[in-house]
């Protein structure tokens, strides 16, 4: 079975390049999932040379002239991008027969949306409340999502791994995100919906009356700011149209066209580079990134919510990584049997693991997650990450892998 580790480029740095990738091979893993465009963080690194590392939005390469002069959003460049880090990886990774992926992050990214809030989700109100995430409806979005696709595979990598390449949540909009309103699961989700012009555009070409679902959201929105009650419950189809109704689902499920087709140019642009894409589905991470304990509801059938048409994808693209976060290696084996069976049986489906907290407790744990996701049909199996796992925790995946 294929399977990758996550890789930053900041943990190569500081642990060195031969230290980091033969302890790495000796996990017994075929390949690294590079971190080529990250975004912002603070991440606490048991075994990197600072214990708490702040990682920034921006590509760790020098993006090329001819892709990216003139065009409106350029992506920022790491410190040390000009050491060349991932020429010097995939070097190494050749070396050792290990494959090397290129990480990236394509529409979360605070610096591109401050400077360019026009480009970033407009919600209901005709607020720009969600800066770091940029609108994949957006035409210098979409410009710039096709440049950094080809970027990436032009830095020698065997598949460039798409994150963020869809909608994101109001949730996870900013950061240090305050809201003393209790709104619910429904009210969040039609606070996220983007009505920019450019989508807005798109419903209507749709058949979908824009403006009707944009003032219903505000509406309801704005009644639950006033006082009223927020809604219970997970957000369906079915709840979401008796909560905002036919026109507000109809917004929803049109912005999948908006996805499906920007993912159409970034693949083609990515093969023409003489790589390959593979779509990173975000739901998982959506449902259950804070502790393991996802709702009910699978994430593949939640995957719309992200503007995510895993069926028409499946046509699209020759690989499809998704995140199973769950504690349950029987909701791992469920989650990844759903995504097999959206996206067909001759596409890849890799499928990300936790070995550690908060939803792998145990070495046994994690063998029971990938014999799952053995028995559901996935291609590989990848774990996140490197630089975020104490050693103890990553030396559970050879015994799990070969489990």
């Amino acid at each position: 079975m294929d399977s990758s580790l996550y890789l930053y480029v900041e943990d190569v740095r500081g642990e060195g390049l031969d230290k980091t990738l033969d302890r790495i091979a000796g996990y017994g893993v075929t390949g690294v999932t590079a971190a080529a465009a990250y975004h912002r963080t603070r991440d606490v690194t048991p075994h990197g040379a600072s214990r708490v590392t702040i990682r920034r939005d921006g590509v760790h390469f020098t993006p090329p002239e001819d892709l990216f002069g003139g065009l409106r959003l350029v992506p920022p460049v790491q410190e040390g991008a000009g050491e060349e880090p991932l020429a010097a990886l995939r070097r190494a990774t050749a070396e050792r027969g290990l494959r090397l992926h290129g990480w990236t992050v394509f529409l979360h990214s605070v610096t591109l949306g401050d400077a360019h809030p026009e480009t970033t989700v407009r919600n209901c109100f005709g607020d720009r409340g969600s800066l770091a995430d940029l609108c994949p409806a957006h035409p210098d979005v979409r410009l710039y999502s096709v440049a950094l696709g080809r970027a990436v595979a032009r830095q020698g990598v065997d598949s460039v791994v798409a994150e963020g390449l869809h909608f994101g949540t109001f949730g996870h909009g900013y950061h240090h995100e305050r809201s003393f309103v209790p709104l619910g699961p429904m009210d969040l989700f039609l606070l996220g919906l983007c009505f920019c012009e450019f989508c807005m555009r798109r419903a209507t070409d749709l058949g979908v009356n824009a403006q009707a679902a944009r003032q219903e959201c505000a509406r309801i929105v704005g009644g639950v700011l006033d006082g009223d009650p927020p809604a219970q419950g997970e957000v369906t189809r079915a709840a979401l149209t008796a909560y905002a109704g036919p026109e507000v689902v109809a917004y929803a499920r049109a912005r999948s066209e908006t996805v499906t087709s920007l993912v159409s140019e970034v693949a083609a642009a990515v093969t023409a580079e003489g790589s390959r894409l593979t779509f990173l589905d975000g739901t998982g991470s959506v449902k259950g990134y804070a502790d393991g304990r996802p709702s009910p509801v699978l994430a593949a059938h939640d995957s719309w919510q992200l503007g995510v048409d895993l069926v028409a994808l499946g046509d699209l693209v020759p690989s499809l990584a998704v995140l199973a976060y769950a504690r349950d290696a029987a909701r791992v084996a469920d989650d990844v049997g759903a995504y097999r069976r959206s996206t067909g049986k001759d596409r890849e489906l890799r499928v990300v693991l936790r070995p550690g907290p908060p939803d792998t407790d145990s070495a046994d744990r994690l063998a029971a997650k990938i014999r799952a996701v053995r028995a559901a049909g996935a291609d590989a199996v990848d774990f996140y990450a490197y630089g975020l796992m104490p050693y103890p925790i990553l030396e559970r995946i050879p015994g799990a892998l070969s489990g």
